[in-house]
């Protein structure tokens, strides 16, 4: 786990092999492949441009999936953690939470949860960033994807 905190402002997560090394490789072989196809022309030279833009396809899917799994699991987690947090009679708010402000609430201390669900059951916090910016005790989550 890093030493530094992390905050609403300094909680977004980059991977440097995704973000930095092979996000913009695959969209500069579209620019090669497609400068290479406008000036010599022919079928296999605008195949490489179709077979760079899989390859960037399949870079952002890739991103994509992960965080569609890692949502689920967040939203999993939440759910369990409200259900010994919040009284039994508060349960059916719960499925009021959407995944988007599940993965906001991920970040708040567990006695700032139960304020933070009536806050949304009444409307006050209609996103996930807006969840985020109403937490007072920011608990950092460095096991992201």
């Amino acid at each position: 786990m890093p030493d530094k905190s992390q905050s609403f402002t300094s909680h977004t997560r980059w991977f440097p092999l995704y973000h930095f090394f092979v996000t913009p490789i695959a969209l500069f072989n579209v620019y090669v492949a497609g400068r290479h196809a406008w000036n010599t022309g022919g079928r296999y030279a605008w195949w490489q441009v179709a077979f760079a833009l899989c390859i960037v396809g399949l870079v952002l899917a890739s991103r994509v999936m992960a965080l569609a799994v890692q949502d689920r699991l967040i939203r999993l987690e939440m759910r369990l953690k409200l259900r010994e947090l919040l009284p039994a009679a508060r349960h059916a708010d719960i499925a009021k939470i959407t995944v988007r402000q599940c993965v906001g609430l991920r970040f708040a201390s567990d006695a700032e949860l139960p304020g933070l669900v009536d806050r949304i059951v009444k409307g006050e916090l209609t996103d996930e960033k807006s969840v985020k910016a109403a937490i007072k005790d920011w608990q950092a989550d460095w096991v992201r994807a």
